[in-house]
């Protein structure tokens, strides 16, 4: 099964999420991202143990992190999904294409062409 999603996703595959760390997220935003979602095997479900759970709380500190900065929180979400669920990792993308491209370039993205 071909899944379709916008071209503009970037895909960044790690072992578990829960390696995914609050830096990489803001590491993202620095180098030009709009918007990061991070999508982590079902809760409860995950190899690692708690991987997922590490990730969730990981999203959230970030989302307060950029609210408090004033990029917004709404740039950032985690999904959780089971491995056969490709089509709706698909639905995925292009709900968070479609929230960032109604939200607009990241505050932090004019920030640094302004300086440039």
């Amino acid at each position: 099964m071909r899944l379709s999603y916008p071209s503009s996703i970037k895909i960044i595959r790690v072992p578990c999420t829960g390696k995914v760390d609050i830096l990489h997220i803001l590491r993202a935003f620095e180098k030009g991202a709009d918007g990061v979602y991070a999508v982590g095997c079902m809760e409860g479900d995950c190899h690692f143990n708690s991987g997922n759970f590490r990730a969730r709380k990981r999203v959230e500190q970030a989302k307060k992190l950029l609210d408090t900065v004033g990029v917004g929180s709404e740039r950032v979400q985690m999904f959780n999904l089971s491995s056969a669920e490709g089509p709706r990792f698909a639905e995925y993308a292009r709900e968070m294409d479609q929230r960032i491209r109604d939200l607009g370039p990241s505050p932090i993205k004019l920030a640094m062409k302004k300086a440039a």
